[in-house]
């Protein structure tokens, strides 16, 4: 545990300066808000409300900015419609965060009643938008492109383009998880362009998006093309989230493309990037908890300079805040231990399998290695062996005639009608063949049985032949000088065999015979 509090420490300071800056903006709005209660202005009161909201839903805080909205509705009246449907788009927003769906989308509802009732068409596209979101995260795909595209039609009614951008990328998320990657494309691209035209930090995940719409369709070099754009951007504008999300990417695109070190090195990249914005992000909360806690402690203090009575109450509200924060930073401190613990298992585990998937792709080369110089060494030794026995019968022959020519009142046609059987006898194929099929079985047992179970119709003993030899990777003209055939009538064996089987129209016949 020591290294955990050495890091947090570290971390504590780096982001020290970050903290004041925080811990003065918390004051100033609290002051406004002290100040706009003490003038007894009922919409500025929830104007500042709302203000501290929204600094407790930058440090995703959200359980304190909710409270914070809540306590601007509890001062508005009916008379304030455009800020309470606002208001009410903020709250469902920090419950999407809380993954609270179901009570996010009741105040979306709220807010589209008084937005339609009092024709409010920006707070209208946006909780439409929003109401999308829930039922994306839930599943319903269905119900969230529906109000997606009743979003986007009112954005493009009111010309927002920023708020059509946004629309076209939740639509494009949408496709995406539908597997339906060319209307993806097509949502996400839209999105990319107004975008870039409003030079607006959100192209950044629009781009990551495109890189994992492009991987999910194997186009790895357009993947990696997005991708990369997105990594500058994020770079630029200083955005570590999108630069996690970029690095995350690019691991498993080049995971894919067989890069396993690329891959591997951009992995701890993310990794190290994740963590430091974990740090960052829980001393951002703590900071903010600790200065409302000061806070607190404060108006606790002077309420005690006021009220003696009150005193033992207040040391108790301190006491329980305490307690809270020490089991929140014992908390963060398990949980972060424990994470990097098995963070580190998978980084190892991973490792692992690259190597074995290494050792597994040698060993397989190197059988197929030793199956192709068996048979090929079986093929030669046959062949070699039938040249040697025809050289012989044709020497015999030879001889014969020769005799046949001494011989002057002997009649030759009996003799030669012999010697003719005997050629016929030793050009025959079958004898051949059947010991070549011994051969090419006893180093590819199950290609016969595998090929013809894969055929479309029954597979003739010549088209079985063929087979076996583009097995072997021969070319037409070594065919037909083994099948004693002309070039052409190996062509069209081809044609006929490839119609028997379920081959692709630009894939080679020879491919697909060498996956058996």
């Amino acid at each position: 545990m020591k290294w955990f509090f050495f890091l947090f420490i570290v971390s504590g300071i780096a982001q020290n300066g970050g903290s004041h800056l925080n811990d003065s903006i918390f004051f100033e709005y609290k002051g406004e808000l002290d100040k706009a209660i003490a003038e007894g202005n009922t919409y500025k009161i929830a104007e500042k409300f709302v203000q501290l909201g929204d600094y407790y839903h930058s440090v995703e805080i959200n359980t304190q900015a909710i409270e914070q909205y809540n306590q601007a509705l509890s001062v508005l009246n009916k008379d304030f419609s455009e800020l309470q449907a606002r208001i009410k788009n903020k709250i469902g927003l920090s419950y999407i965060n809380l993954k609270n769906y179901l009570k996010s989308r009741e105040y979306l509802n709220e807010s589209i009643n008084i937005s339609k009732k009092k024709k409010l068409k920006e707070q209208l596209a946006l909780a439409e938008s929003l109401l999308g979101t829930t039922y994306e995260k839930e599943g319903n795909y269905l119900k969230a492109l529906e109000h997606q595209n009743k979003s986007l039609k009112l954005y493009t009614e009111a010309k927002d383009r920023l708020g059509i951008a946004i629309v076209n990328e939740n639509i494009g998320s949408i496709y995406e998880d539908l597997e339906q990657f060319e209307k993806a494309l097509r949502f996400f691209t839209i999105s990319n362009t107004i975008f870039s035209e409003l030079n607006h930090k959100g192209r950044i995940n629009v781009l990551n998006n495109l890189g994992d719409v492009y991987r999910k369709t194997r186009d790895y070099e357009k993947a990696m093309m997005f991708t990369n754009r997105a990594l500058k951007l994020a770079e630029l504008f200083e955005d570590r989230h999108q630069l996690e999300s970029a690095h995350k990417d690019l691991a498993k695109t080049y995971a894919l493309m067989g890069d396993y070190q690329s891959a591997y090195d951009h992995r701890v990249i993310y990794e190290q990037l994740q963590e430091e914005g974990f740090y960052s992000q829980n001393f951002k909360q703590l900071n903010t908890l600790q200065t409302i806690f000061d806070t607190r402690q404060k108006e606790s203090e002077i309420a005690l300079l006021k009220q003696e009575n009150k005193v033992s109450q207040a040391k108790q509200n301190m006491l329980i805040f305490g307690v809270f924060l020490f089991i929140l930073l014992s908390g963060i401190s398990f949980f972060f231990y424990n994470r990097k613990r098995k963070e580190s298992a998978k980084i190892q585990a991973y490792e692992q399998k690259l190597l074995k998937l290494e050792l597994d792709r040698k060993a397989i080369e190197e059988k197929k290695l030793q199956d192709e110089i068996m048979l090929k060494t079986a093929s030669l030794s046959k062949y070699s062996l039938n040249m040697a026995q025809k050289n012989k019968m044709i020497a015999e022959t030879s001889s014969t005639l020769q005799n046949l020519a001494s011989r002057s009142s002997m009649d030759p046609v009996p003799k030669i009608k012999s010697l003719a059987k005997e050629l016929d006898k030793s050009l025959s194929e079958e004898q051949e063949w059947e010991e070549f099929m011994s051969f090419f079985q006893e180093i590819r047992p199950q290609f016969i049985k595998e090929l013809s179970k894969r055929a479309t119709a029954k597979l003739s003993s010549t088209e079985l032949r063929l087979a076996m030899l583009l097995r072997l990777n021969l070319s037409s003209k070594e065919i037909a000088a083994i099948l004693r055939v002309t070039p052409d009538s190996v062509r069209v064996a081809r044609y006929r065999l490839r119609r028997k089987l379920p081959i692709e129209p630009k894939q080679e016949l020879v491919n697909f015979m060498l996956q058996f």
